[in-house]
């Protein structure tokens, strides 16, 4: 939850500070997704479920990084902006890469 909490908050920032809407809402969309998608795999039916559901939540990791770059490289972000957030977004990535070999 806490990456998601990063996410809205970097998506208010957007918003009442960089008066930038469309990249900060897709940004939101997907970073918010990964830790439903995370819930719903604890929640899941089977191993197989559980195993799909991590892997929804691997490809939404993925977009919220383009997200990333795209708003760093558009320079509404910092390079200290968007480090700080993205080490945490990799990092998932390699949580779920672990999860997904492992089960």
């Amino acid at each position: 939850m806490d990456f998601a909490i990063d996410i809205v908050n970097l998506y208010k920032y957007l918003c009442e500070t960089k008066k930038e809407y469309v990249l900060s809402k897709q940004l939101l969309r997907s970073g918010t997704s990964i830790g439903a998608n995370l819930v719903e795999a604890q929640s899941g039916i089977s191993k197989r479920d559980f195993i799909a559901k991590i892997y929804i939540s691997l490809k939404e990791t993925a977009e919220t990084e383009y997200w990333l770059e795209l708003l760093y490289k558009t320079d509404y972000l910092t390079i200290d902006e968007y480090q700080s957030i993205n080490d945490k977004c990799k990092e998932l990535c390699k949580l779920f890469n672990s999860i997904t070999k492992n089960s």
